[in-house]
């Protein structure tokens, strides 16, 4: 069941990619305010908390796919809104675990970073902050990849405050 949930998720992701390039348009000069959207998908690494530590890719595997606008006011801030639905597989099934809504103000680095400060409200109940560090790694004519590290506090819904590290690449558009 697992191999065909990944199966499905890099099919996705492939057609998204051959999407986005193929009609993704090109604007010579930066006029702002600039609106770029972006799809990806978000693998969980490791959660901390009191009440242990828990590994993705073990015992069960968490898997989220984020889908945001991003509005830049000038070359070096803007507006970030993301919406990340997850998925979780455990003991031969699957299910919609969780729904983030990550509204956020982003900040342009030097050498194509960018960090993302980001509020979370889950629909588990759950809210927090949600700092990323991002970085476009291949820039095409019309779209670009990127990759992430996501570190998300949460708080809330009677669980002890926890604390991750997760991977996410996608591509912006």
């Amino acid at each position: 069941m697992q191999d065909l949930f990944m199966k499905n998720i890099h099919f996705l992701l492939l057609f998204t990619f051959a999407f986005a390039t193929s009609y993704a348009q090109n604007s010579p000069s930066q006029v702002y305010p600039k609106i770029a959207g972006y799809v990806g998908i978000l693998h969980p690494i490791v959660t901390f908390s009191n009440a242990g530590t828990d590994h993705n890719f073990g015992k069960h595997y968490v898997v989220g796919m984020p889908v945001g606008i991003n509005i830049w006011k000038s070359k070096s801030i803007g507006f970030s809104a993301e919406f990340v639905p997850s998925i979780r597989a455990e003991n031969g099934s699957s299910k919609m675990a969780n729904f983030t809504f990550h509204p956020g103000v982003l900040v342009a680095l030097s050498s194509g970073f960018t960090f993302a400060g980001r509020v979370a409200f889950e629909t588990s109940g759950r809210y927090g902050i949600t700092p990323v560090l991002n970085k476009t790694v291949a820039k095409g004519k019309g779209s670009s990849l990127f990759v992430a590290v996501p570190l998300p506090l949460r708080f809330g819904n009677d669980k002890p405050a926890s604390f991750a590290l997760g991977f996410q690449f996608g591509i912006a558009f």
